[in-house]
């Protein structure tokens, strides 16, 4: 299999070296804005680089992967469908719900394969949360706390073109909310706050924010992420039932101190990021690609999927604003 990555930045150099080193991956294609860059890490695995986008889609490969800049990935999940090509590219689809849509209508036209990137959903702490909630082993769900933390904010000049913490970060827990508990969100109230600096008021984005959601079941869910968790990278969920409670994200690495007597130490070494957290789970999304391409399986986590997570983040974005409680019928592309 021959495979064409476009994006050689940090997530693009792990997924490169993901699928130079996978049994089933005969040879990669890799290419970037900055063909230096490209051409280091082609040279660093043994691989190919080329010098744009167009070779991709001449030079003869079976799938696409997509690691290039946020406003890039539309118009190449598009192009990939029109060539006839399965994709997987990292979250989302477009900065907008338009973007989002439109190049989604090209892969149903297509009738190719869209994989998006939520790699949670190939965590062991998260996968385990899913199969005792549809177990039923901790009854009736009543409340579930998710929260992602970064320990320092991206470079000034990421914010502006991140779409927001809600669409950035936060999306991810919107995912894992639907994925784990196979329920929708019906309605959001949420909030933010600006004060850790100027540049993210000046990049209209918060540093901080929080969303309480109601599922179709009832549940209620406190959603919450910050750019300045000194501590450490932090991303955990707890699901709280009528019969048990139970935690994603709970161990000795986890960045929190307990101020009980007799409560655990604090982390001796705390994640320092999505990549170190998260490594396992972006190797498996990645062989699950592959496996999709050859036929093996059905696709893990389609365009729709992101759909929908992106429009409980333009649901928070809108209640933000408003300061009002927004039901998810207000944001377009609702299913049917």
């Amino acid at each position: 299999m021959r495979i064409g990555l476009i994006g050689a930045g940090r997530i693009g150099t792990f997924h490169a070296t993901t699928l130079s080193r996978h049994r089933d991956v005969g040879s990669l294609i890799v290419t970037d804005v900055d063909f230096a860059r490209a051409h280091a890490l082609a040279d660093r695995l043994g691989e190919t680089a080329a010098p744009g986008v167009d070779e991709i889609f001449t030079w003869g490969v079976d799938a696409v992967v997509i690691t290039a800049a946020t406003a890039a990935h539309a118009e190449l999940i598009s192009r990939a469908a029109r060539s006839g090509l399965p994709v997987f590219c990292e979250k989302p689809i477009a900065a907008d719900l338009p973007g989002t849509l439109a190049a989604l209508a090209e892969v149903d036209a297509a009738g190719t394969v869209l994989q998006m990137g939520f790699q949670r959903r190939f965590d062991a702490g998260y996968t385990g949360a899913r199969e005792a909630v549809r177990s039923g082993s901790l009854g009736r769900l009543h409340t579930i706390r998710a929260l992602t933390a970064d320990p320092a904010p991206p470079p000034a000049g990421y914010l502006p073109l991140s779409g927001g913490l809600y669409r950035d970060c936060l999306v991810h827990d919107f995912d894992m909310v639907r994925w784990v508990t196979g329920h929708e969100v019906t309605e959001v109230h949420a909030s933010g706050s600006d004060a850790a600096g100027a540049m993210f008021r000046e990049a209209h984005d918060v540093d901080t924010a929080a969303a309480v959601l109601t599922l179709d079941d009832g549940t209620l869910v406190l959603a919450s992420a910050t750019r300045v968790n000194g501590a450490g990278y932090d991303v955990r969920m707890e699901l709280a039932g009528e019969r048990d409670t139970i935690a994603v994200g709970l161990d000795d690495r986890t960045p929190i101190t307990s101020t009980e007597p007799a409560g655990p130490p604090a982390a001796d070494k705390p994640w320092t990021g999505f990549l170190e957290r998260f490594a396992p789970a972006y190797q498996a999304e990645l062989a699950a690609f592959v496996e999709v391409v050859r036929g093996e399986r059905a696709n893990p986590c389609d365009g729709g999927e992101a759909l929908q997570a992106l429009r409980v983040a333009e649901a928070c974005e809108l209640s933000r604003h408003e300061r009002r409680p927004v039901h998810l019928a207000e944001i377009s592309g609702a299913p049917g």
